[in-house]
């Protein structure tokens, strides 16, 4: 008597229990956007692009995707439906639910999904007035819809995005200060940077191994100082150029004394650039200095500024200064310090201050 009472209490609960697993089951995705407030005509909006350095991250809502007649297994980067990698993963657990595209940046990968990649030459300005020939990469494709009628006419409209993102290949780089500025040109359109992946390191020696610890009371004027500017997590695609290196007294470059160790081929008789525009590294030397206005101090402290731009290997040794015989070809520092656009800090770099040696004014 008992147990048929237990069992006569637990039916309803069990019946309960189905009930709910049959409505969960039956909440299915295109149930689900029905309901939701994203659940209309796509538009622009819908797209979101993340410029990273290694990765290129898009998003698009999917309810608009499910209001036109399709759903996720139809949407892919530039039509290349055949290809798994091209297709985008959904990610329901989010409000609102979107489809996610994770698209490398390498030149292979951007090639695997039939993205465009290019890189124009433009007229510097701001930091780079100085400069005639600054480079930009644009990655740029589509997301597109495949209809899957069966029939020579259809009623469903098809689905595009459009996306980019566009990345300077010239930063300026020094040991004393990260900022970056980068302005997103629409929803779909983004700038990136490639300015996270460069690095400004000093070393004590020839290979470029040892690093140079600067004591609190400053190293020894005379004392060659070996500085690396790298490149690291950045496709293979690009090499680092220096285009001009300098000291100041301040950490911010702008409104202050400033003195060129190199400027294309003009450079200070103590600097040696020993290797630029072949490699993600960038090797030069100078010896320590002090400037003039440190005269009445017995430490003279300064900073190190490099205007560093990433060059297409194709292309690097068409950006490299020609500094010899009559083609030689050089450019002035005028007008570099204005507009501060990128930097990486590290620093600052001390010397002990000493009459009757090098000094900088």
């Amino acid at each position: 008597m008992n147990t048929y009472r237990l069992r006569t209490m637990w039916l309803p609960l069990l019946v309960c229990q189905l009930c709910l697993i049959l409505r969960s089951e039956a909440q299915t995705p295109s149930t689900f956007c029905n309901m939701h407030s994203t659940f209309r005509p796509p538009v622009n909006s819908d797209v979101t692009v993340t410029c990273g350095t290694e990765v290129m991250e898009l998003s698009i809502l999917l309810c608009p995707v499910y209001f036109g007649g399709y759903n996720e297994t139809l949407m892919a980067l530039n039509a290349q439906f055949i290809l798994p990698e091209c297709r985008g993963i959904p990610d329901w657990n989010i409000d609102p639910p979107i489809l996610k595209f994770n698209l490398s940046i390498t030149a292979d990968a951007v090639a695997v999904c039939s993205n465009t990649f290019r890189i124009t030459n433009e007229v510097g300005t701001g930091l780079f007035s100085d400069f005639s020939n600054v480079q930009f990469v644009n990655i740029s494709g589509t997301i597109n819809s495949l209809d899957p009628s069966a029939s020579i006419v259809t009623n469903r409209r098809q689905i595009i995005y459009m996306f980019s993102c566009r990345y300077p290949l010239q930063y300026l780089v020094n040991n004393s200060k990260v900022t970056v500025s980068g302005v997103s040109l629409a929803v779909r359109d983004n700038d990136g940077s490639f300015v996270s992946t460069l690095s400004m390191w000093l070393y004590s020696d020839t290979d470029y191994t040892q690093q140079l610890i600067v004591p609190e009371n400053g190293i020894n004027l005379k004392t060659r100082i070996f500085v690396g500017v790298k490149a690291t997590s950045l496709t293979e695609r690009f090499h680092v150029l220096l285009d001009r290196c300098y000291a100041t007294t301040s950490p911010v470059p702008n409104n202050s004394t400033y003195y060129d160790l190199f400027v294309g081929c003009t450079r200070d008789r103590k600097t040696r650039v020993e290797l630029n525009g072949a490699s993600q590294n960038a090797h030069f030397s100078f010896e320590a200095f002090r400037f003039i206005e440190h005269k009445n101090i017995t430490v003279s402290t300064f900073y190190l500024h490099c205007v560093t731009r990433l060059c297409e290997v194709s292309s690097c040794s068409s950006l490299l200064p020609n500094c010899s015989g009559s083609s030689r070809r050089k450019r002035e520092a005028q007008g570099v310090l204005a507009n501060d656009q990128a930097t990486i800090s590290y620093g600052p770099i001390k010397t002990k201050v000493d009459d009757g040696l090098p000094t900088a004014s």
